[in-house]
């Protein structure tokens, strides 16, 4: 699936969160997402998965225009996971699965949960409840959540926050694996900036609630005149002048 947003504005009050970004995801494609906290990342996703409703601008998926009345039907094949966003704790890992299975609507329910648990090795902890599990777990649990439906458009909001080496490497290897397999467009936002350059086809970089400059992770840090895409992001995140 292919996603673009046009000049895409939110403002919260007097507070402008989003600031007329625009921009396009090629379908089978990776697009980081990048930049210091609260330069409006989280806010610009909750706006393409139609959690947040944008002041202006619009969002188009697959050349189709997103709002209110085909929004049910984007939604089912899209799909998201956050470190961030707790899924119910009270509920056991298999349960939580056939929960969001039913509700986006997955035929062979049983089927598709199995063969996330074996594919994101989570069978040791299939019957925890999800309050209990460590961070690696969790990631793991939300990981097999977004992929439950087998979705064209995915939103990843760092996918890899506060996991070991191990955990985030297999992680990593399991998206582009997955990637490679099925027919899947990427939004991801991270801080991790080793991470962007190993599965980012291109990147933006937000400011201010801004896009501030685009393009391959090379062509970015050739422009800057920087080692790697680590430098690149400091320089471009301390610098007073809009670029």
């Amino acid at each position: 699936m292919k996603l673009k947003v046009e000049k895409l504005i939110k403002k919260f009050k007097s507070t402008i969160a989003v600031n007329s970004i625009s921009f396009e995801i090629e379908k089978n494609t990776t697009l980081g997402l990048l930049g210091p906290n609260g330069c409006g990342k989280t806010t610009s996703i909750g706006m393409m998965l139609g959690l947040i409703t944008p002041s202006s601008g619009k969002i188009y998926i697959d050349n189709i225009y997103f709002e209110p009345k085909n929004r049910i039907q984007l939604l089912s094949l899209m799909n998201f996971a956050s470190p961030y966003i707790e899924l119910p704790k009270k509920l056991t890992v298999k349960q939580n699965l056939e929960v969001y299975a039913r509700l986006y609507g997955v035929t062979k329910i049983k089927e598709r949960v199995n063969e996330m648990v074996e594919d994101l090795n989570i069978q040791n902890f299939l019957y925890k409840k999800t309050g209990e599990l460590s961070s690696g777990q969790k990631n793991r649990v939300a990981l097999a959540k977004s992929l439950i439906n087998k979705p064209k458009l995915l939103f990843l909001d760092e996918p890899t926050a506060s996991l070991d080496p191990d955990v985030g490497d297999f992680v990593r290897q399991y998206i582009e694996k997955y990637k490679k397999n099925n027919e899947l467009t990427i939004l991801l936002a991270s801080h991790n900036m080793k991470e962007v350059e190993r599965l980012c086809d291109k990147i933006i970089m937000m400011k201010h609630g801004e896009i501030v400059d685009s393009g391959t992770c090379d062509q970015l840090i050739k422009k800057h005149g920087r080692e790697n895409l680590e430098e690149t992001f400091l320089k471009i995140a301390r610098s007073k002048n809009e670029l």
